[in-house]
């Protein structure tokens, strides 16, 4: 300890350690500085952008909010709204769609159409197809930008060689008597072919006994776009399955029928609510009928109420009144 204090410079080794004062020195005490006053900032401003101007919508069906709107118009047979050659007509079968060159009258269900007239409608009546003027093909998305990879795309009736990967595989018409082929057909009888052997059906049925891939019928019943989901099925296979749930299995058999009808099919099995319609032996996907699709959901009618709420002859009133007599009298014989 004394050659450390006998060092030049530096009384202390530890001289940079702030040191107190001497134990008899008296000390000064300063008042504590008050806090930091929170700051009281201005309210925020209003932007003063201009409000930008609605758009017009591409299309009648965007100019109401269906679930939120209280438009009720009484309407009776006839033409309710037209645009050109597309019209919206009130007739026996509820609401229809009139387009040039269509086959039949398009509905958005063809199983469920109430057997009254419809009253009046909840939105302004339109078209729920794609305006003729759209420039591109509707896929409910705007359009893709442009991939650098260039992906190799094949038709399905010109596949490329067996065995390359992704390459789903396309059933060609059939099955054919031994030493016939496919027939150009344009009817429906000429597309169906002769009938089917309960052979080729049990062979038909088999593999989609247990297979998933089917088209569901909710409580709407047929609408409009499973025409164009059943063809799609048909694309891939000789029978579409279709599983009825709900309202519809009440009365199957108006469901079959309308099946039939508007797909041009055969319904060669039929379990309960499950329905197997067979494509035809002379089907060609290329030839099919093509129909629009509906890309909004149409407006709805308004039917009468299936249980009146007073006899005939008798106002809402009247029978109301009735009823409490009714009800006191039973009250009192009790």
């Amino acid at each position: 300890m004394v050659i450390l204090a006998t060092l030049p410079g530096s009384s202390s080794l530890f001289s940079s350690l702030p040191q107190g004062p001497p134990p008899n020195a008296s000390t000064t005490s300063t008042p504590p500085q008050p806090p930091i006053p929170i700051p009281k900032y201005p309210p925020p401003l209003k932007s003063q952008k201009s409000p930008r101007p609605p758009t017009k919508p591409s299309t009648p069906a965007f100019k109401t909010v269906h679930h939120r709107s209280k438009y009720y118009k009484p309407v009776s047979d006839g033409v309710i709204a037209s645009d050109g050659d597309r019209s919206v007509v009130i007739g026996e079968s509820g609401v229809s769609y009139l387009l040039a060159g269509a086959p039949f009258e398009f509905q958005f269900s063809y199983s469920e159409t109430p057997k009254a007239k419809p009253l009046a409608i909840r939105e302004p009546a339109f078209l729920p197809f794609a305006p003729p003027t759209m420039p591109r093909p509707w896929t409910g998305k705007a359009p893709l930008k442009k991939s650098k990879k260039k992906i190799p795309l094949f038709d399905s009736f010109n596949p490329p060689p067996p065995g390359t990967k992704g390459v789903k595989r396309v059933e060609m018409p059939g099955p054919f008597p031994l030493g016939k082929f496919p027939v150009e057909g344009r009817t429906r009888e000429e597309i169906l072919g002769e009938p089917l052997s309960k052979a080729e059906i049990r062979m038909l049925v088999k593999p989609y006994l247990s297979h998933n891939r089917q088209v569901n019928l909710g409580r709407d019943g047929l609408t409009h776009n499973m025409l164009e989901l059943i063809h799609s099925h048909w694309k891939r296979q000789r029978v579409c399955k279709v599983w009825c749930k709900g309202v519809p299995t009440i009365d199957m058999d108006n469901v079959c029928h309308h099946l039939e009808e508007k797909t041009g099919g055969k319904i060669i099995h039929r379990v309960g609510g499950v329905v197997y319609l067979f494509r035809g032996r002379n089907y060609n996907y290329r030839t099919r009928p093509q129909y629009p699709v509906m890309l909004w959901k149409p407006a709805a009618p308004v039917y009468p109420k299936l249980i009146q709420e007073a006899p005939e002859g008798l106002t809402k009133f009247e029978a109301d009144e009735l009823r409490m007599k009714g009800k006191i009298l039973y009250q009192s014989v009790d």
